[in-house]
């Protein structure tokens, strides 16, 4: 599959360049896609960053050198990006447990993280419901946080910025600038629903935005507006959830959209937003669809 080939690519160029300056941007230009997107595509699929897949290859790598060479340590540190001994030893230890001094010892215990390779993998037991929608270009406007990445921080941040949203009173404020009216038995779509990916923060960092339909006289300057394109989208629904629910069924879809649906959809991420579009049923249950910019191949 081109996917699997474009991704495989990408791990060769890390491979061949992990004791060097590794340039995202060619292992973006290597697999069809931006820095930003490669990363959160690596991310979904794999359960980790690809600054920490880089991070702990360096430090296998360089585990295995000072088993078998006499390599000194300032230099295995300088060969795989670090600046002192110290920065390499606490990454190290942190790493293995041990320093490499104590590597060299025999008997010692290491990690090693092999190479990751994308291979198809076929499920298909539990099915995606999706739909692809054109829609023309609309505005948004609301609050934002730059959320991180590494180690999966973002999911944590991102509730916080809800509970804290909530409680400092700012879902109300947006919900009240954006005349949507929304009260005790409503349904359908929710006023407040969520923005993210929408400009560029730095690799390992991307921006979330709590978001509400801009209205036809605009809103005060407290709130951010963002100008969302015309677009083409895959459109994902999750299942149906009760609120404590909602931090297991919103990301597990947005990982099989990435790790089941893209290799074999024929589609490619557009640069544009993505959007999580929240809705209440009659029932009291709630789902999210979650809104990816997309072009054919």
């Amino acid at each position: 599959m081109e996917w699997f080939k474009r991704l495989n690519s990408a791990m060769q160029y890390i491979e061949e360049n992990i004791d060097q300056e590794i340039d995202f941007e060619e292992i973006a230009r290597i697999a069809c896609c931006s820095v930003y997107h490669f990363q959160r595509m690596f991310s979904f699929i794999t359960d980790v960053p690809l600054s920490e897949y880089i991070r702990r290859r360096r430090l296998t790598l360089a585990a295995f050198e000072l088993q078998n060479s006499g390599i000194r340590i300032i230099d295995l540190a300088l060969k795989y990006g670090y600046e002192t001994h110290e920065s390499f030893s606490r990454a190290f230890q942190k790493l293995h447990g041990i320093s490499p001094s104590q590597a060299r010892t025999v008997g010692a215990k290491l990690k090693a993280y092999p190479r990751i390779s994308f291979q198809i993998s076929i499920k298909g037991d539990v099915e995606m419901n999706y739909r692809i929608e054109r829609k023309d270009g609309f505005s948004v406007f609301g609050v934002e946080k730059v959320v991180s990445t590494v180690d999966g921080q973002n999911f944590i941040d991102i509730p916080e910025f809800w509970d804290e949203s909530y409680k400092n009173g700012m879902v109300e404020k947006i919900v009240k600038a954006s005349g949507i009216e929304w009260g005790e038995g409503s349904t359908g779509l929710m006023p407040v629903n969520a923005v993210m990916c929408y400009r560029d923060t730095g690799k390992d960092f991307f921006p979330y935005m709590i978001c509400s339909l801009t209205p036809e006289g605009g809103v005060d300057d407290e709130f951010t507006v963002l100008e969302i394109p015309s677009c083409l989208w895959a459109v994902f629904t999750t299942e149906k959830y009760t609120q404590p629910d909602t931090t297991n069924a919103i990301p597990n879809v947005w990982k099989r959209i990435f790790s089941e649906w893209f290799p074999t959809s024929g589609y490619i991420h557009d640069c544009a937003p993505e959007f999580e579009m929240y809705y209440k049923d009659d029932d009291g249950m709630e789902y999210c669809e979650v809104w990816i910019p997309v072009v054919k191949k």
